[in-house]
């Protein structure tokens, strides 16, 4: 790993992570007599008289917009938009490595809830779907939410939905291995922010409730008063039956799964140690995990993950949001729901195959076998789901192409990737 130093050097000499790119050559008067002035007038006009005809003539259909208001990026809080972009940036590039999407970053020079929401409104003609990024909880529920209702794209909100999906598809593996069922388990989690929400509604869609979340001020449930907001009130209502009241500690007591999206540190020995038999233990507070991966292994956890790339397991959004967005885009989805999420993770979890161990219960991102996998079966899974379901503008969506394209998406990528490295190394 680079030193902080080298870290600023590297940002400095490449000006950033990300540029635009030209689809098309401009050799001569013709192609610009056909790509700009008079030729553009033309489809101009075509969507004047046609306005979902914008999708076919324009980049739209495969262009979306990162959305943050920097504040809560990453581990940082609240460090404002000028801070937030470099990791807006990053994840730009991810969402074309990965995904093929071409996405673009606007950090908003506002926080207040209701002007977030008529900006990405006012912006929605340009992208064919949103991802909400790094905005702090609840607003970024409330924004998502009203989004969801209000706009024709999908709002993906990656803290909500991309962690509730990659986290449930470890868990299916996870409990593949240990042998148990999941209607049958105590899962606990430990944290009521967007991951944690995200995860109980994925979880509430399956229909499993024996599920119990832990937040600063305790247990939650049906009838608290103290640190509620709307969405700890949906949570009290689908989760922990038996009104259990306490701590993090008190409720681990025979848990069979313990899931971390709150801060690092907060996961012990003690606290594995009053798990039940197997137990599991997913620890992806970022950049600190709740526990080390060696630390809960060596406490007792029969699988642990997290969310950092040095360990095994890791739990990363980079197998969600890239493939989640390439599906919603290429079936004309119009907007994220739990069925395509449940799917999503399901088509996730099967993409290990036969190499699933305690050690390798998602595929790894640096594995571009594994990600043409993911990417194909996942983007597939989300369009077969949207069809399902009704919720698209475009009824002739072709899977067998959705997924054929994932392996020329992730192929061109890596060829990309080593005409940029050769081109920095003859610099």
């Amino acid at each position: 790993m680079a030193t902080d130093e080298e870290i600023l050097k590297i940002y400095e000499a490449s000006k950033g992570t990300i540029e635009t790119v030209p689809k098309i050559k401009i050799a001569n008067k013709d192609d610009l007599s056909l790509r700009y002035t008079p030729g553009v007038a033309v489809v101009s006009e075509a969507i004047k008289n046609d306005k979902s005809k914008v999708f076919s003539y324009t980049g739209k259909s495969n262009m979306i917009a990162i959305i943050s208001d920097g504040s809560r990026i990453l581990g940082l809080g609240n460090i404002g938009p000028e801070a937030g972009l470099p990791v807006m940036e990053a994840k730009a590039l991810l969402f074309k490595k990965y995904g093929g999407v071409n996405a673009i970053p606007i950090c908003l020079d506002t926080q207040e809830e209701e002007a977030i929401i008529d900006t990405i409104k006012n912006l929605a003609p340009a992208f064919g779907g949103f991802n909400i990024e790094d905005i702090e909880s609840p607003k970024c529920f409330r924004i998502v939410d009203r989004l969801t209702k209000e706009l024709d794209i999908p709002v993906l909100h990656d803290d909500q939905h991309g962690t509730a999906m990659v986290t449930v598809a470890a868990l299916i593996n996870a409990l593949k291995l240990a042998n148990k069922d999941i209607t049958k388990i105590k899962i606990v989690i430990n944290g009521a922010g967007s991951a944690g929400l995200g995860i109980v509604r994925l979880l509430n869609y399956m229909k499993i409730k024996n599920v119990y979340v832990v937040d600063k001020s305790g247990i939650i449930f049906d009838g608290r008063n103290e640190n509620m907001n709307e969405f700890k009130k949906e949570i009290a209502a689908i989760t922990n039956p038996e009104k259990l009241q306490g701590s993090l500690a008190d409720v681990a007591e025979k848990a069979d799964v313990l899931i971390g999206a709150s801060a690092a540190g907060v996961f012990t020995k003690e606290l594995i140690g009053k798990m039940a038999d197997k137990p599991i233990v997913f620890a992806l507070a970022n950049p600190e995990s709740e526990i080390s991966y060696n630390d809960a292994k060596n406490f007792g956890a029969f699988i642990a993950a997290t969310g950092r790339s040095d360990s095994f397991n890791q739990i990363n959004n980079i197998l969600s949001f890239p493939n989640i967005m390439r599906g919603l885009l290429d079936s004309g989805a119009k907007h994220v729901d739990y069925d395509m999420l449940y799917e999503a993770a399901k088509a996730l979890a099967k993409c290990v195959g036969k190499d699933l161990s305690a050690e390798h219960i998602l595929p790894a991102p640096y594995s571009a076998k594994e990600m043409i996998s993911v990417l194909s079966n996942v983007a597939a899974a989300v369009a077969s789901s949207v069809i399902k379901s009704g919720n698209t503008r475009n009824h002739e969506v072709n899977i067998s192409s959705i997924k054929s394209n994932a392996a020329k998406i992730i192929k061109r990528s890596i060829k990309l990737e080593k005409l940029t490295t050769k081109t920095q190394i003859g610099n």
